[in-house]
Protein backbone atom coordinates (compact mmCIF):
# COMPACT_ATOMS: atom_id res chain seq x y z
CA UNK A 1 0.00 0.00 0.00
CA UNK A 2 1.45 3.49 -0.81
CA UNK A 3 0.75 6.66 0.81
CA UNK A 4 -1.50 7.86 -1.96
CA UNK A 5 -3.77 4.70 -1.60
CA UNK A 6 -7.30 4.74 -1.50
CA UNK A 7 -7.30 2.58 2.13
CA UNK A 8 -4.74 4.63 3.88
CA UNK A 9 -5.88 6.00 6.75
CA UNK A 10 -4.37 8.65 8.76
CA UNK A 11 -5.35 10.24 12.51
CA UNK A 12 -3.61 12.13 14.19
CA UNK A 13 -3.76 12.97 18.14
CA UNK A 14 -1.97 16.22 20.21
CA UNK A 15 -2.80 14.44 23.46
CA UNK A 16 -2.84 16.21 27.09
CA UNK A 17 -2.47 20.37 25.64
CA UNK A 18 -2.89 21.70 29.05
CA UNK A 19 -3.81 25.40 29.15
CA UNK A 20 -4.87 28.06 32.21
CA UNK A 21 -7.76 29.64 31.77
CA UNK A 22 -10.85 31.26 33.15
CA UNK A 23 -13.42 28.80 32.36
CA UNK A 24 -17.01 28.30 33.94
CA UNK A 25 -20.40 30.04 34.38
CA UNK A 26 -19.84 30.73 38.10
CA UNK A 27 -18.50 34.04 39.24
CA UNK A 28 -15.52 32.22 40.85
CA UNK A 29 -14.55 30.70 37.51
CA UNK A 30 -15.44 33.79 35.49
CA UNK A 31 -12.43 35.41 37.79
CA UNK A 32 -9.66 33.04 38.11
CA UNK A 33 -7.81 30.93 36.25
CA UNK A 34 -7.90 27.05 35.83
CA UNK A 35 -6.72 24.48 34.03
CA UNK A 36 -8.12 23.04 31.12
CA UNK A 37 -6.48 19.74 29.69
CA UNK A 38 -7.77 19.43 25.69
CA UNK A 39 -6.97 15.92 23.13
CA UNK A 40 -7.45 16.45 19.79
CA UNK A 41 -7.75 13.84 17.14
CA UNK A 42 -7.86 14.53 13.66
CA UNK A 43 -8.74 11.75 10.69
CA UNK A 44 -7.86 12.76 7.88
CA UNK A 45 -10.12 11.88 4.29
CA UNK A 46 -9.51 8.25 2.70
CA UNK A 47 -7.27 8.47 0.12
CA UNK A 48 -6.05 12.24 0.34
CA UNK A 49 -2.33 13.26 0.38
CA UNK A 50 -2.69 15.97 2.96
CA UNK A 51 -0.38 16.47 5.67
CA UNK A 52 -1.17 19.08 8.76
CA UNK A 53 0.76 20.44 10.52
CA UNK A 54 0.87 19.90 14.27
CA UNK A 55 1.61 24.04 14.87
CA UNK A 56 -1.12 24.26 12.63
CA UNK A 57 -3.80 22.13 15.08
CA UNK A 58 -2.26 23.93 18.06
CA UNK A 59 -2.61 27.04 16.86
CA UNK A 60 -6.29 26.23 16.66
CA UNK A 61 -7.07 25.30 19.84
CA UNK A 62 -5.06 27.94 21.68
CA UNK A 63 -6.87 30.51 19.27
CA UNK A 64 -10.30 29.11 20.45
CA UNK A 65 -9.21 29.71 24.20
CA UNK A 66 -8.32 33.26 23.55
CA UNK A 67 -11.58 34.61 24.17
CA UNK A 68 -11.55 34.55 27.66
CA UNK A 69 -13.68 33.87 30.12
CA UNK A 70 -15.01 30.47 28.37
CA UNK A 71 -18.47 29.56 29.22
CA UNK A 72 -19.12 25.52 28.43
CA UNK A 73 -17.17 22.78 28.05
CA UNK A 74 -19.68 22.04 24.85
CA UNK A 75 -18.69 25.43 23.12
CA UNK A 76 -14.95 24.70 23.46
CA UNK A 77 -15.07 21.30 21.73
CA UNK A 78 -17.35 22.65 18.91
CA UNK A 79 -15.42 25.46 18.29
CA UNK A 80 -12.12 23.74 17.97
CA UNK A 81 -13.92 21.04 15.98
CA UNK A 82 -15.28 23.77 13.59
CA UNK A 83 -12.15 25.15 12.89
CA UNK A 84 -10.39 21.74 12.26
CA UNK A 85 -13.32 20.50 9.94
CA UNK A 86 -12.37 23.88 7.50
CA UNK A 87 -8.73 22.53 7.10
CA UNK A 88 -8.08 20.66 3.68
CA UNK A 89 -7.39 17.12 3.92
CA UNK A 90 -9.78 16.85 7.00
CA UNK A 91 -12.58 14.08 7.46
CA UNK A 92 -13.57 14.00 11.52
CA UNK A 93 -12.40 15.40 14.47
CA UNK A 94 -12.64 14.34 18.21
CA UNK A 95 -12.06 17.18 20.63
CA UNK A 96 -12.06 16.11 24.37
CA UNK A 97 -12.30 19.31 26.80
CA UNK A 98 -11.21 18.39 30.62
CA UNK A 99 -11.65 20.37 33.79
CA UNK A 100 -9.56 18.92 36.25
CA UNK A 101 -10.54 20.44 39.23
CA UNK A 102 -14.88 20.73 39.21
CA UNK A 103 -16.18 21.41 43.21
CA UNK A 104 -19.22 18.78 42.87
CA UNK A 105 -18.90 17.76 46.45
CA UNK A 106 -17.24 14.66 46.45
CA UNK A 107 -14.21 13.26 45.16
CA UNK A 108 -13.53 13.56 41.04
CA UNK A 109 -10.28 13.79 39.02
CA UNK A 110 -11.76 15.55 36.43
CA UNK A 111 -15.48 16.53 33.95
CA UNK A 112 -15.01 15.86 30.73
CA UNK A 113 -17.10 16.93 27.68
CA UNK A 114 -16.46 15.16 24.16
CA UNK A 115 -17.62 16.23 21.25
CA UNK A 116 -16.96 14.44 17.55
CA UNK A 117 -17.55 16.25 14.25
CA UNK A 118 -17.10 14.41 10.42
CA UNK A 119 -17.17 10.98 8.99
Amino acid sequence: MTSQSPDRRVAITLAGMRFHVRVGILPHERELAQPLEIDLTVRLAPGDSAVLDYRTLYALVAAALADEPLDYLETIGSDISAAVLELHGVAAVRVAVRKPHVALGGPLSFAEVVVERGA
